[in-house]
């Protein structure tokens, strides 16, 4: 057995709890490593938190001015190039399939430490990476190590139902955010992939705190359950609007744009049921899409949807704001508008998709200066590359 393969099966033997344990002595027997150390990113994704502290007592490590903060966004092994010269310190992604989770950072002998093995760490990071989303089925001690902060119970609702914070295939990647990250209302994204589609779902549900996240958790879990009996999108839409307005009467309402993309083609699927915005970059420039809109889902009884058709191609970009985005308004009352987001836009285009919402929510945080924000606000990028 090789010594990768072994701290694999170390992981895989490991108690939920206990990965990090696990690897550290694998990681000790096999390649020698003075010490490990697994850091996971928190929800605002601004801070990397150490796990084996307790609870929002640990002290954070900022994503953009240090070593783990680095590789975090780089998605890259980074070796400190200054300490000790006979410990080496890497900093390795833990990542699961484009969903960044946070850093492993590991010290080496310098003797040890050579590009070969960096490599196998970085796979050996990767591996604890899926170690941990299993995990987190039975354990609390990763999300708990994700929070700088108590979630609301809204908050808590909202991510737990969200699928991740990014999301990589050859043929695209998504990036997506919530803020403000410990207290978000009714703003929700999903989506899921087959061998041929890619099924993606923006919403933006009306009210605050409880209510509004149990709209949307109805919707959302509708929608899903439409998706997962292999009932068209019009079908998906009809049986989530049917959900909505059963339990509300009308009383509530949820805006939310559908889109369906084949893999191979690039040819796209929309219901614009009172969405949330949507734009494309396409050879450096960015602009709004028009779409046909209809009602949002719970308005009235038994409304009818439609699709149109749109086409992506390799290069695109595509962005989805909700209104707490586009309705942002400086100290002065001016709106954040048009221009704006097209400038953060073209400010942005060359970030991968996964730094793109927090380059943004970040921006728009300037903008709106020491005002609270008056409504939670989501950004969603996909590249799309399409099939050779």
């Amino acid at each position: 057995m090789d010594r990768f393969t072994a701290v694999e099966r170390a992981l895989r033997r490991s108690a939920p709890h206990a990965l990090l344990e696990a690897v550290r002595e694998a990681l000790a027997v096999h390649y020698a490593a003075d010490s490990a150390d697994l850091l996971m990113a928190d929800y605002a994704m601004t801070i990397l938190q150490p796990v084996n502290a307790l609870p929002l007592t640990a002290t954070p490590v900022p994503v953009h001015t240090s070593a783990p903060g680095r590789a975090f966004g780089a998605q890259e092994p980074y070796v400190e190039p200054d300490g000790p010269a006979d410990l080496t310190t890497v900093h390795l992604p833990v990542t699961v399939r484009g969903d960044r989770i946070g850093i492993l950072t590991v010290h080496l002998p310098t003797r040890a430490c050579d590009p070969a093995t960096v490599r196998e760490l970085a796979d050996v990071a990767e591996v604890l990476g899926h170690a941990i989303v299993v995990a987190e089925r039975d354990t609390d001690l990763y999300l708990q190590a994700r929070r700088a902060e108590r979630l609301t119970l809204a908050a808590e609702m909202q991510w737990q139902l969200l699928p991740g914070r990014s999301c990589s295939r050859p043929e695209y990647e998504i990036g997506a955010q919530l803020e403000p990250a410990y207290a978000i209302y009714g703003d929700n994204f999903d989506w899921s992939t087959s061998a041929d589609h890619l099924t993606l779902t923006v919403s933006n549900g009306m009210g605050k705190g409880i209510e509004a996240a149990l709209l949307t958790n109805l919707a959302v879990n509708a929608m899903r359950n439409a998706r997962r009996a292999g009932l068209s999108l019009v079908d998906q839409a009809c049986l989530a609007d049917q959900a909505v307005y059963g339990h509300f009467q009308g009383a509530a309402h949820l805006s939310v744009l559908l889109l369906r993309f084949h893999l191979g083609t690039g040819e796209t699927e929309i219901i614009d049921a009172g969405s949330p915005t949507m734009w494309r970059m396409r050879d450096g420039r960015p602009e709004p899409v028009d779409l046909d809109a209809q009602l949002p889902f719970g308005m009235s009884e038994d409304t009818p949807y439609t699709t149109e058709h749109f086409r992506v191609r390799p290069g695109d970009r595509l962005l989805f704001v909700s209104d707490g985005v586009y309705n942002t308004a400086s100290p002065t009352g001016e709106r954040y508008s048009e221009r704006a987001l097209s400038r953060a836009m073209t400010s942005t285009r060359l970030l991968p998709p996964s730094q793109v919402p927090r380059a943004v929510l970040g921006e728009l945080a300037g903008y709106r200066g020491p005002i609270d924000a008056e409504d939670d606000a989501m950004v969603v990028c996909l590249d799309w590359r399409g099939r050779a």
